[in-house]
């Protein structure tokens, strides 16, 4: 038989794709990248610059050239500002969906604010904004859009934005970090009030005057309020949002919590501090603040991670602890300086009727006093058996950084004896897992030694395992030997 040969079309196939196709198409790459095709042909000449999302990041520039002098990297700066501006002219007056701009303060703010006020004058739904001015403010047109469905707004020097009015009835999702918002105390309400139907909100580290805290939506459903930047009380927060489902919270007591209604809230992350001030007076007879009633509004969740500033604040704002019925999943985050005590925890474990999970963000805390008591704290002082622990439904128990490290001083030691503690007295035990924050195997293998020769625990069938980057090992009480496994596997 007679080979066949298989002829190759030289056609560009790609450059005979509609027009609208390759926009698209190039909206998967930088912008810098795509600007590469303009010497390709006549028609791919200034095609890049119709794609419909627009990324112009003027941070990677100077991060590529900051050893640089300042000649050159105003060069860098006006050659970004120069490229904007020559994308934005070959549009005109076409639609964009997207406009992501990060740039510093060398930019001059005079381009940035007219770059912004472009995009929302033609129609953008997704604008992200991680910008630092120099002088001046931030367009207050920004919240005022028929257009916006998502809106990011992120400074590193505190930009203003001076919030008037506020009309955002398509916006879903709002990213706020780092700004000042005027000098208006209820810039919340203004804000909540102005979007019809934000699914999301964001905001960190905002700025104003507002010592009245008030949230109130019906169509929020996630919401993360970071507060803790200015060491002082809030007179009142309020939380009006009753098909909020998941909630990260950190700020200060408050004051008082006039409204706290979360009714469909399914998970919180919550970051309670107290004042310097509070620190220094706290004592375990007298209630130093009152964060009863909010933690109250939260008991209805399922999943709850706690920083162990909110254990502080359990012990010396909270009174009594509220009943958590539908919590199955508790993490306890801790911090190597080990600055808290665990003081509030057994009286919040006897309320958890239903917790199936108990998850430690590495085991540090702070010895005290109470640590000498029976149900004082979870570590073993004495011989008697904490009854938070013996009469605990928990299932599972994860450690997530174990072997991390106390900053002053190694205290594996004591880690290994919280974990015997946990196996000596947790009747309903199936599970103890150990993350070993180690490069060394030996360092697995002494460990799951050590657990295995207790002579004696509350639940036999407790599987162990202890995992680290490169080994993990698996035994139980009911089986004798160890079990290798040459890398770690999901959980």
């Amino acid at each position: 038989m007679k080979s066949k040969k298989i002829h190759f079309s030289s056609k560009d196939i790609i450059s005979n794709l509609p027009e609208a196709l390759l926009c698209h198409i190039l909206s998967f790459l930088p912008i810098k990248d795509s600007a590469l095709t303009s010497v390709l042909s006549k028609k791919w000449r200034y095609l890049f610059a119709f794609r419909p999302n627009l990324d112009f990041d003027g941070l990677v520039n100077n991060l590529h050239h900051r050893e640089d002098g300042n000649r050159e990297r105003d060069e860098i700066n006006r050659m970004f500002m120069d490229f904007v501006n020559r994308v934005l002219g070959l549009q005109g007056n076409s639609i964009v969906n997207k406009f992501s701009l990060k740039c510093g303060i060398d930019v001059d703010p005079v381009c940035v604010i007219s770059w912004i006020v472009n995009v929302l004058e033609r129609g953008v739904s997704d604008l992200d904004l991680r910008v630092s001015v120099d002088r001046g403010e931030l367009p207050s047109k920004v919240f005022m859009s028929e257009s916006l469905v998502r809106l990011r707004i992120e400074s590193q020097n505190v930009s203003a934005i001076d919030v008037e009015d506020v009309f955002l009835p398509k916006l879903k999702t709002l990213y706020l970090d780092t700004i000042m918002l005027g000098k208006a105390g209820d810039y919340f309400d203004k804000i909540l009030y102005g979007c019809h139907v934000l699914e999301e909100l964001v905001m960190i580290n905002v700025y104003s005057d507002f010592r009245n805290r008030s949230v109130s939506s019906k169509t929020l459903k996630r919401l993360k309020l970071s507060c803790i930047e200015y060491d002082q009380i809030p007179d009142t927060v309020s939380f009006d949002t009753p098909n909020l489902v998941y909630l990260e919270y950190s700020d200060y007591v408050a004051g008082k919590y006039p409204r706290v209604n979360f009714c469909s809230l399914v998970e919180a992350c919550l970051n309670l501090h107290m004042t310097y001030d509070q620190c220094a007076q706290a004592s375990y007879g007298d209630l130093v603040g009152n964060a009863t009633d909010f933690l109250m509004g939260v008991s209805n969740v399922q999943i709850l991670h706690l920083s162990d500033r909110s254990l502080e604040v359990l012990t010396f704002c909270c009174e009594p602890i509220p009943v958590f019925n539908s919590l199955t999943h508790l993490t306890i985050k801790t911090h190597r300086h080990g600055e808290v005590g665990w003081e509030s925890l057994p009286a919040l474990l006897k309320k958890c009727p239903n917790l199936e999970t108990l998850v430690f963000q590495g085991l540090h805390h702070k010895d005290t006093i109470k640590c000498e008591e029976v149900d004082g704290c979870l570590c073993k002082y004495s011989e008697d058996i904490p009854t938070c622990l013996s009469s605990s439904p928990v299932k599972v128990v994860k450690v997530w950084k174990f072997g991390e490290k106390n900053y002053y001083y190694n205290d594996i030691k004591k880690q290994i004896e919280q974990v015997k503690h946990f196996l000596e007295t947790m009747p309903n035990l199936e599970q103890m897992i150990l993350y070993y924050d180690t490069p060394y195997d030996d360092d697995v293998l002494e460990v799951s030694k050590q657990l295995q020769k207790l002579t004696r625990v509350a639940s036999a069938k407790c599987k162990i395992q202890v995992i680290s980057d490169n080994l993990s090992l698996s035994f139980s009480f009911s089986t004798s030997g160890l079990t290798f496994f040459n890398s770690t596997f999901p959980v």
